[in-house]
């Protein structure tokens, strides 16, 4: 017996929008579950379970930030925020608020499909961490701790090592700067981010094949970081979208 598709609830109040991100997940082999306005959505959300939420911000009856808000009250089902705003404040409080990740209109059918599979192996992997990671040509054992490159071992510290395993449970996906800290540091040490900046720029320096310009460890400028893997290297053909 073949496995059931994931379920994903998109919440968007335009119909050309619906169809256009329809096509895609579903072409995935995703079962896709319109909702077009906020108060539709947590109808939806009350009735029926979900794998994943992609969710418009700007919605008629009950905007996206409340309707996240609620459901994240009751639920730690994955939230992936769409924005048409570029603001940096729509995106840390979607984030503050709960969700897990956003992409900011207009984006690519491969940026949101990326972004979807990253979600949806959260949720099916919760606490478990990632035991491997593979960065080009660089491979990092987080279990026993041990990372190879091209020349040979590479040495991390436990501190980078603690670092990775953070990003790593959430791979494709943005973590917040306060979290890392919080999770890594411990809960004193949430204002030093000066420390985080440094240990980004060695693991950058020993894992990235050219750091000023990372592929894998990125900066999300005003929130955090993201791991990235090379599935989330989207072409750039934007899917376009009136708000």
């Amino acid at each position: 017996m073949s496995p059931q598709p994931a379920r994903i609830l998109l919440v968007d109040d335009e119909q050309s929008v619906q169809k256009l991100l329809s096509y895609p997940l579903r072409k995935e082999g995703y079962e896709v579950v319109p909702a077009m306005d906020g108060q539709e959505a947590l109808e939806r959300c009350r009735g029926q379970s979900f794998d994943l939420i992609v969710l418009d911000v700007m919605l008629p009856k009950i905007d996206g930030f409340d309707v996240c808000r609620q459901i994240r009250a009751q639920s730690s089902v994955p939230i992936i925020m769409l924005t048409a705003k570029a603001e940096e404040f729509d995106k840390v409080l979607g984030l503050e608020l709960g969700a897990d990740d956003y992409i900011t209109k207009p984006f690519s059918a491969p940026e949101l499909l990326a972004r979807v599979r990253a979600g949806l192996r959260r949720n099916a992997r919760g606490a478990e961490q990632t035991p491997v990671l593979k960065m080009g040509h660089v491979r990092i054992d987080l279990t026993r701790r041990q990372t190879h490159g091209p020349e040979g071992d590479i040495h991390l510290t436990p501190l980078e090592y603690r670092v990775l395993e953070c990003l790593a449970r959430r791979t494709g996906m943005v973590v917040r700067q306060r979290d890392l800290l919080r999770e890594v540091w411990g809960p004193d040490r949430e204002e030093d981010a000066r420390g985080l900046r440094v240990c980004m720029k060695f693991l950058r320096d020993k894992l990235e094949s050219d750091p000023p310009r990372p592929r894998y460890l990125v900066t999300e400028t005003g929130l955090g970081y993201r791991l990235r893997t090379d599935e989330t290297d989207a072409p750039s053909s934007p899917v376009e979208t009136t708000h």
